[in-house]
């Protein structure tokens, strides 16, 4: 599919209690946790949105714009309906949102386009990968179709992702992986340990 008429998102509006801090500014190895997504993402967008309600650091670049989310303690799922938002209401012609967490440092380049050359635009409107069995629900492809949709439910007191793509009828992209798991995610500091260990036996 095509790239250009996609946007690039990381939601990192999370509170990170498990954590204790946010994670996004946690070093990790000679780059903060939110560089390593968006290293590995930044070629294949034109423009690429961080949410967060947080004043943070990231690597500098044209592309990237910081932007808060539109009303706070709505998860995930309120951080992609910013997304859309700030699609329509700066007049871009996108017509996808692209998310990413911002705490998987192990994820390349060539899952994400893996993911997106697999993906027929004609069978779904929201797309999320899926290995190993199991569903990485927020690395998902979402249509701009389904921002009132989404609106209304959040409006409804919906907050689950799982819950609501199944609702809405996502279709999951099998992907297969060998070695180190791409989607490690960082969730408490005894994780952060097992990322430093896995970046120092590379």
């Amino acid at each position: 599919m095509q790239h250009n008429n996609i946007l690039g998102t990381v939601l990192a509006g999370g509170k990170s209690q498990r954590f204790g801090e946010d994670k996004s500014q946690v070093k990790l190895g000679d780059k903060l946790l939110i560089d390593y997504i968006l290293t590995e993402i930044i070629d294949e967008f034109n423009e690429v949105l961080v949410v967060s309600n947080n004043p943070i650091n990231f690597k500098e670049s044209e592309k990237i714009s910081l932007i808060k989310d539109f009303k706070k303690d709505l998860g995930p799922l309120g951080g992609v309906l910013t997304a859309m938002k700030w699609v329509k209401d700066n007049n871009k012609d996108y017509q996808w949102i692209s998310t990413f967490p911002v705490d998987t440092p192990f994820f390349k380049n060539q899952i994400l386009k893996d993911f997106l050359n697999k993906i027929n635009i004609d069978e779904g409107k929201l797309f999320f990968i899926k290995s190993n069995n199991t569903r990485h629900n927020i690395f998902g492809l979402w249509s701009i179709d389904l921002m009132d949709k989404l609106e209304e439910d959040l409006n409804k007191g919906e907050r689950k992702v799982e819950v609501w793509a199944n609702s809405i009828g996502v279709k999951n992209i099998n992907m297969k992986f060998e070695n180190k798991d791409p989607f490690f995610n960082i969730n408490t500091k005894e994780d952060l340990k097992k990322a430093i260990e896995n970046l120092e036996n590379d």
